[in-house]
C-alpha cells in the first residue's frame, strides 16, 4: 500500500504564522495580505496546488519571527523552522525561494544553506513571488515596480538587496510577466 502525502491546509499555515509573527505589526499585515492575494490568483496554479500556494503565502515570512531566527536571512530561517516542525519539504522550498531569495542569499554568503532548498521554478513558486511582490510592507496593494522601489528604499543602497538588484529585479519582472499572462489566460 502506498502512502499519500497530505499537504497542510492554509488554516494550519495561518495558525503557525500567527504564532510566530502575529505580533509583528506590519509584518503580519503584509503576510495576511499576501495570503489573500495568493487566494485571489490561485487559478494560475494547478488545482492540486491551490491550497499549497495559500499555505506557503501564510508562511513565506515566518523567518522574521524570534522562534525562527538562525542565519538572520528570513527565507532560510523560515524554511528551517518549517523543517523542524515537520512541514512537507515542498513548502519549505517554496518559502526558502520566494521573491528571488537565491540572489540575496548568495551575496550574504549563504549559498550552501540555500542549496538545501532547490527552487522548483514552477507556476506555484511564480504565484507565491507574485503575491509577495504585489503587496507592500504594510499590506497595501502595490504594482511590481512600486514594490521593488519601496523594498530598495527600505533596505538601503548598500544592502544585500540593493547589491543584487541588477539580477533580482529582472527575475521578479519575468515572474510577474508569466503570472500576468496566466491570469489573462485564466479569465
Amino acid at each position: 500500500m502506498s502512502s499519500v502525502l497530505v499537504l497542510p491546509t492554509a488554516a494550519a499555515a495561518r495558525t503557525l504564522a500567527e504564532r510566530v509573527i502575529g505580533g509583528l505589526g506590519n509584518r503580519w499585515l503584509h503576510t495576511a495580505a499576501v495570503a489573500a492575494r495568493a487566494a485571489q490568483i490561485s487559478a494560475v496554479v494547478p488545482a492540486e496546488d491551490r491550497e499549497l500556494l495559500v499555505a506557503s503565502a501564510w508562511l513565506h515570512d515566518i523567518g522574521y519571527g524570534e522562534l525562527a531566527r538562525e542565519t538572520g536571512f528570513h527565507p532560510i530561517d523560515g524554511a528551517r523552522l518549517l523543517d523542524r516542525n515537520g512541514w512537507p519539504s515542498r513548502v519549505s522550498r517554496l518559502v526558502a525561494n520566494h521573491s528571488g531569495a537565491c540572489f540575496v542569499a548568495s551575496v550574504r554568503g549563504l549559498d550552501a544553506e540555500m542549496a538545501a532548498y532547490p527552487d522548483e521554478a514552477s507556476a506555484t513558486s511564480d504565484a507565491l513571488t507574485y503575491a509577495d511582490q504585489t503587496v507592500g510592507a504594510q499590506g497595501e496593494a502595490l504594482g511590481i515596480e512600486d514594490r521593488i522601489t519601496d523594498m530598495l528604499h527600505r533596505h538601503g543602497p548598500g544592502s544585500p538587496n540593493a547589491l543584487v538588484a541588477h539580477l533580482r529585479t529582472p527575475h521578479i519582472r519575468a515572474i510577474a510577466d508569466r503570472v500576468q499572462a496566466r491570469l489573462g489566460a485564466a479569465l
